[in-house]
């Protein structure tokens, strides 16, 4: 998937659409959810040296939130990296340029959606909010 598509699939699928949060990295664009506005991806271009690719110029690549145990089962998958200015425990890149599968980039974008969805709390049995 490329950028574009990605911002399509992002919408059609969450209802997110992208914002340009930055005036120095005008291509560099977020999606939130619409309840809690925490962010579930970012995309941005990096130079391929940053990433330790190999050749010149720049990629895009779209992070994603993603827990540690699933992040390492997705770590040695072709195209996917840790995460570019994110925690990289918790956060993922995929590359957009080809080289990640559409279905790696499909549902890493759905584990990230649920892991910063807005929790829901459970009511114990004197009606007080606790943790799920």
């Amino acid at each position: 998937m490329d950028r574009e598509e990605v911002i399509r699939y992002i919408a059609g699928t969450y209802g997110a659409q992208p914002e340009y949060l930055w005036s120095d990295s005008p291509d560099a664009c977020i999606f939130r959810h619409r309840s809690n506005r925490k962010w579930f991806a970012i995309i941005m271009n990096v130079d391929r040296a940053k990433l330790g690719l190999p050749g010149g110029g720049s990629v895009d690549i779209m992070n994603m939130k993603c827990g540690p145990l699933l992040g390492g089962s997705f770590a040695g998958k072709e195209g996917i990296l840790p995460a570019w200015h994110m925690n990289k425990t918790h956060w993922l890149g995929a590359l957009l340029d080809g080289t990640a599968s559409e279905s790696d980039i499909r549902e890493l974008l759905d584990l990230s959606f649920s892991l910063t969805m807005k929790k829901k709390r459970n009511k114990n049995n004197n009606g007080t909010e606790v943790e799920p």
